[in-house]
Parts: C-alpha cells; sequence; structure tokens
C-alpha cells in the first residue's frame, strides 16, 4: 500500500513499492495495487515494467483508456519493449479495436515468437474480427443509429438530428428493428437509458443549456449514446463470453426473488454464482465478493445432496472463497477458520484437488501473520499433490523463503535450488529469476561468497532477459556488495 500521506512523499524506495504492487496485484487487490505502482513512478517516472504492471491493473478494472496510456508510454523510448506491445494490444482488444489489437500481436510475435501470449492474441483478436464480419452491428455506424456520427459533424441541429435519424429507420425498416432487437438484448437494463436518452434529445430547450463544467448537454447526451451503441456493437462480436455474463445476472435476479427455494439447474446456478463471486474477488471488490458468498453458502447449506450431489465440495469452495475474501480485509483468524473448514471437507470427501488449494491458503494465511514454521509444515504437506512445474517453482520458493525468515539459511538454499530446478524445467524466467535471487541471499547468509555471486550474476541475467530495470538495479547493488566480501 502507497505510504504517501498529504505533504509528504514516498517514505520507501521504488523497489519496495514495485514488490508491494506486484504482490496486491497477485492478491486481486488491483486499486491497491494502482496505488502502490502510482507511488513507485512518482520515483521513477518512466521506468516501462512499472508502466506495464499499472497498465495491467487498469485493464482488470475495466478502465481500458488508461491501461492503453500506460501501454504506450512505456514504449516511449523503446518501440520493441515486447512486454509494452503486448499489454498495448491487450487494452486495444478490451476496447474493441481487434484490428489494431492484432497489429501489435503480430509485432511482438515477431520479436518474441517463443511467447505463448502473442500467439494466443492473434488467435482471439482474428476470431473477434471475424465474429464482426456480416454482423449488423459491427458494421461502421454512420447513419444507422450511431449518433457519434453527428457528434462528429458541425452545425448539426438537435432537431436535424431527431428527423435524420426517423428517416434512417424508415428507410433499413426490418434492419433497423432487428437491430434494435439485438441492442436490447444485449444492452438489458441499459437500453431503457438508451431509450430515454434519446427522448431527451427531442427537448429542443434541453439540449442548448450547459452543465457546470461548461460541457453542453446536448454533447454529453450524444457521447452517453455513442458509448451506449459502441458497447453493443463490441458486445455482440464477443457474444461467447458477455453472453455468459448475462445469464449469470439474470439467473441471480431470479433467484433472489425466490430464494428459498432450488433453481431448475442448482449445478449450473452454482457454478455460474461461483464465477460471479471469483470475478468480484478478482477486481478488488472484496465486500461485494464476501456478500454473494455468504448469500450462497447460506442457501446451498439448505439444500440435499439429492438436489446438489456435489454439495461437500460447492461448501468447500465458498469457505475457500470466504477465506481469501477475510484475508484480503486483514481478518486473519476468521480467514483462517474457513481454509480449515475447506481442508476438513476436502478430507471427508477426499477431494484432493480442494485438499492442496485449502493448505496452499492456510499457509498464506501463516505466512502472512509471521507464522513461518506452521506455513512450512502445512505447505510441506502440499508437496505432493503439487501439479506442474509453475505450481512447484512457486511452492518450493515459498518454503524457502520462509527459512530465509527462520534464519535457516541452509534449507533456505535447498528449497531454492529446488525451485530453480523447477523453474528451469518449464523456462519460466521470471521463477528463475525469483530462485536464483533466493539462492543467492541464503548463500549470502551462509558466507559462500561465489555462488551468492554466481547466483547473483544468474539472476541479473533473468531480469535483463525479462526488461525489469528494478530488479536489474536491486541485483547489481547486491552483487557488488557480495564481489567486494569475495576480494576481502
Amino acid at each position: 500500500m502507497s505510504d504517501n500521506e498529504e505533504g509528504q512523499g514516498p517514505k520507501s524506495t521504488f523497489s519496495t513499492y514495485v514488490a508491494e504492487g506486484d504482490q496486491l496485484f497477485q492478491k486481486g487487490e488491483y486499486v491497491k495495487a494502482i496505488e502502490s505502482f502510482s507511488t513507485a513512478l512518482s520515483l521513477q517516472p518512466d521506468d516501462k515494467n512499472c508502466l506495464v504492471a499499472r497498465s495491467r491493473c487498469y485493464l482488470k478494472l475495466g478502465d481500458a483508456e488508461s491501461a492503453l496510456k500506460d501501454a504506450e508510454s512505456s514504449l516511449q523510448d523503446n518501440k520493441d519493449f515486447f512486454k509494452g506491445l503486448y499489454q498495448k494490444a491487450e487494452a486495444l482488444y478490451t476496447m474493441g479495436n481487434f484490428e489494431f489489437a492484432l497489429v501489435y500481436y503480430h509485432r511482438g510475435n515477431k520479436l518474441r515468437p517463443e511467447l505463448q501470449e502473442f500467439r494466443l492474441g492473434i488467435q482471439k483478436a482474428q476470431e473477434a474480427i471475424d465474429n464482426s464480419v456480416g454482423s449488423p452491428s459491427s458494421v461502421k455506424l454512420e447513419n444507422k443509429g450511431d449518433l457519434s456520427f453527428f457528434h462528429k459533424s458541425d452545425g448539426v441541429r438537435p432537431k436535424d438530428l431527431h428527423h435524420s435519424h426517423k428517416r434512417e429507420s424508415k428507410k433499413h425498416g426490418r434492419k433497423i428493428d432487428k437491430s434494435e432487437k439485438t441492442a436490447k438484448e444485449l444492452l438489458g437494463e441499459l437500453y431503457s437509458d438508451r431509450e430515454y436518452l434519446e427522448k431527451l434529445l427531442q427537448d429542443e430547450d434541453l439540449v442548448k443549456g450547459k452543465i457546470r463544467t461548461g460541457e453542453r448537454v446536448q454533447d454529453l447526451i450524444v457521447s452517453c449514446i455513442s458509448y451506449l451503441d459502441t458497447r453493443t456493437a463490441f458486445w455482440q462480436q464477443q457474444k461467447p463470453i458477455y453472453a455468459r455474463q448475462r445469464d449469470r445476472k439474470l439467473m441471480q435476479q431470479q433467484w433472489n426473488r425466490a430464494l428459498h427455494k432450488p433453481p431448475s439447474d442448482p449445478t449450473r446456478y452454482v457454478l455460474n454464482s461461483l464465477e460471479e463471486i471469483d470475478t468480484a474477488l478478482s477486481a478488488g471488490n472484496t465486500e461485494s465478493g464476501l456478500k454473494k458468498a455468504r448469500e450462497l453458502m447460506k442457501a446451498v447449506k439448505e439444500w440435499s445432496e439429492g438436489v446438489l450431489p456435489n454439495k461437500r465440495e460447492v461448501l468447500g469452495n465458498l469457505h475457500s472463497c470466504i477465506g481469501n475474501a477475510l484475508m484480503d480485509l486483514g481478518n486473519m483468524e476468521k480467514s483462517l477458520h474457513h481454509h480449515e473448514k475447506d481442508l476438513e471437507l476436502a478430507k471427508k470427501g477426499d477431494l484432493m484437488d480442494s485438499k492442496s488449494r485449502a493448505l496452499d491458503n492456510i499457509g498464506r494465511v501463516y505466512a502472512r501473520i509471521g507464522k513461518f514454521q506452521q506455513a512450512i509444515e502445512v505447505w510441506e504437506e502440499k508437496l505432493p499433490l503439487a501439479c506442474g512445474g509453475l505450481e512447484k517453482a512457486w511452492l518450493f520458493h515459498e518454503i524457502g523463503r520462509c527459512y530465509l525468515e527462520l534464519k535457516r539459511y541452509r534449507e533456505a538454499r535447498d528449497y531454492g535450488s529446488r525451485s530453480l530446478m523447477a523453474a528451469d524445467d518449464i523456462s519460466d524466467e521470471k521463477w528463475q529469476l525469483n530462485a536464483s535471487v533466493l539462492m543467492a541471499q541464503a548463500e549470502l547468509k551462509l558466507g559462500n561468497y561465489k555462488a551468492c555471486v554466481s547466483h547473483f550474476e544468474r539472476a541479473l541475467d533473468r531480469a535483463k532477459l525479462l526488461q525489469d530495470d528494478s530488479a536489474s538495479e536491486a541485483i547489481q547493488k547486491a552483487l557488488r556488495e557480495a564481489r567486494h566480501r569475495v576480494t576481502q
């Protein structure tokens, strides 16, 4: 969290704020992460990796314009900065500018063809473009209800605007009706707002006025309608994603009207609700996600296993969601209680994935409150359940960090070595960097300065490859100290 206070500057270092922002991002606390990255940028305004990191946070919160601005700033000095190219493509894609997004995905893929992210970006952008071909709402909307066309034309009066829109409706007949029906389905409750805004445009006295900021009422209304029309086009192109979100909201509304009765398809309802809860927590809406999880748990507890065959698994998942939300809110005692309930249900049902998840979260709680030995014991119990190189690299590293905190440097070094091996197996540069730093720190404490230098040098290579300037700076500083000790 940022240490900025009124009238005071940052109280810590650039690297500290960046590391704090990274941790908050991983926990889904995007608003707080933005604060940390912004404080870091107040110290080093042109750090491209920090700009990309903040851009990712903005994108998670749905602020694509701010995300694009940061991504473009990261490319100011180096147009081939691959992280900036990818982030710019992601922001353009989210804004619905699929063709431009495709250009930047291709540019990044040409520079770093080994990265899967660019290949996936090319695929999804191309699919979005293909989905828009032949779709009524994807065509350029000039004179077909896109009021931004009139907004850009000088000298158009509200009366002309209304009649022009009316003439086009008559001219295109069924096509406009079909388009309006599609817009109504996609906009949902917002469609009535769009209709209301169009009615306001017919009030000539109203639209001549201005608001306190000096902006004309007509311009404000037109920009709102233009935004809704633009989103309609984007939502139609992204139908597989947004249709599911719309269905979830509709089901939630129906369920709220009859909470005491199980829905016609309990499994589907639960899955959709869990996805909704996860979305809220990931976006940093902790209180909202917590409330929904508690409401769903209350309902599920009243159902029999005949209604919901996997009731135990669902309850465990909800305990996990509630525990994570409480952890983010700082209520560690209650968080630990819910994660332990998740573990209890997992053991009763012999649910290995759920058990792994619960042990993971219990260890995180212990580590957060400084009970490193308990965290180690829990995470070591999880080790046989770890799947894949990435999870192993992370888990070995976290156990090693706990040993480092306990001043048990040999164990820290050993787990750092295991983390590095797992990272090497999957060629993950970020975890190669983290593991190398951990091993270097352990060797430094053990007085093995040559080994320390070797690990820091490898970490520096990884940081440069990742174009992580802040990490490179910190490692170079530690490396100078280690080399000085070797020569003593």
